[in-house]
């Protein structure tokens, strides 16, 4: 069983004015300790945020334990110090003045070099980390999930609002980070040495501080054997983030079979890296109420209506869904995001009815929500 990892970023805001508060440093110390199903690190790159990691997953319901125990935990101490939680993946209403960067030197040194981006960050995802073999596996496992993470990036848009309007997209988050210095779908390499040389040539610039500053929605990670998927918005719900995983982990373990038998990458794995970037901007547009760019097998590169893409993301990795138990939950799930909409169009449909006040009763009952 290939095993996974799950990241999941917070806004903490003050409940009288919905605005972030840059004290999750006060928050994550008083946050009761759990009990080894969930592990917490320190602030995130503004003041204002706070993170969580899952242990190492073999299965959804260890997974889904520990990003419930952890939401719980964040729940009650930001209560205890008269704030809320926000699990979205851009902050609604922001203060006029520039965010605040939480202390620490690495933090500090990126928020100096990107100026006003990062005086605007306020911006939350959901990684996912899922385990390879080998490096030189993982950049072929790379190539091959390039086509598929515009979808995976709709299936989560999870940030409809910035400032107090509407941006009329289903991810503002992926708008926000396309600003950083390198962005967007990682490039075809050849091997695991030339991922790593053209790594080493970023750094080698004055732009790029370290390897975690190569911002790639897809990427390796330098800490773990893993491949690291960062496409996805902070989820409303934890089962919506448990579904990202498991469709994540299906991508993953569908190439290491197609790379052990050797298949033809074909055109859809040496898909125009402006096409595929151009399917992102689309997925951050219209999320699931419009149409995606497919780059599947099947595909050439055309539109067709976002829920016969995400079909075809599911057909695709069937066999590793059924392999590891888990294609009766993703197709429940993917069915209830395609009728109950995404995060983003719940959002909406909350503001809708009662304003943006209406959403903190929102966060607050999906937080938890099991």
């Amino acid at each position: 069983m290939v095993t996974f990892g799950i990241e999941e970023e917070f806004l903490l805001v003050n409940p009288d004015s919905e605005m972030p508060s840059s004290r999750a440093g006060e928050v994550i110390t008083a946050l009761i300790p759990g009990d080894g199903v969930s592990l917490t690190s320190s602030a995130e790159f503004l003041a204002c945020q706070v993170e969580s990691s899952t242990p190492i997953c073999s299965d959804r319901d260890a997974a889904l334990t520990s990003l419930l125990d952890f939401r719980g935990r964040l729940q009650d101490a930001a209560a205890a110090a008269g704030l809320a939680v926000a699990p979205t993946g851009a902050a609604p209403l922001v203060e006029a003045s520039p965010a605040v960067v939480s202390g620490t030197e690495r933090y500090q040194d990126m928020g100096a070099m990107a100026g006003a981006v990062a005086d605007e960050h306020y911006v939350n995802g959901t990684h996912v980390h899922v385990a390879i073999p080998s490096r030189e596996e993982g950049v072929q496992v790379l190539n091959r999930l390039r086509p598929w993470l515009a979808t995976l990036g709709a299936i989560s848009a999870n940030s409809p609002y910035w400032h107090g309007r509407d941006t009329l997209f289903a991810s503002w988050r992926l708008v926000q980070y396309r600003r950083w210095s390198v962005q967007g779908c990682p490039p075809y390499f050849q091997s695991s040495a030339d991922y790593d040389a053209r790594v080493a040539k970023l750094m080698a610039t004055d732009i790029v501080l370290d390897s975690g500053h190569v911002g790639w929605i897809a990427r390796l990670s330098n800490r773990f054997p893993t491949i690291e998927i960062r496409v996805a918005d902070t989820q409303l719900e934890a089962r919506d983030a448990v579904l990202l995983a498991l469709v994540a982990r299906g991508l993953v373990s569908t190439a290491l079979s197609e790379e052990t038998a050797s298949v033809d990458g074909g055109p859809d794995t040496l898909a125009d890296p402006e096409i595929l970037d151009a399917g992102l901007w689309q997925a951050a547009r219209f999320g699931l109420r419009g149409n995606l760019l497919d780059h599947g097998p099947n595909g050439g590169d055309l539109s067709r209506a976002a829920p016969a893409q995400v079909g075809a993301l599911l057909d695709y990795i069937r066999p590793a869904l059924e392999e590891s138990g888990d294609d009766s939950f993703v197709r429940a799930g993917v069915a209830h995001v395609l009728s109950a909409g995404t995060g983003s169009q719940r959002q909406r449909e909350a503001v809708r009815h009662g304003g943006f006040a209406a959403l903190r009763p929102l966060f607050a009952t999906s937080l938890t929500a099991s």
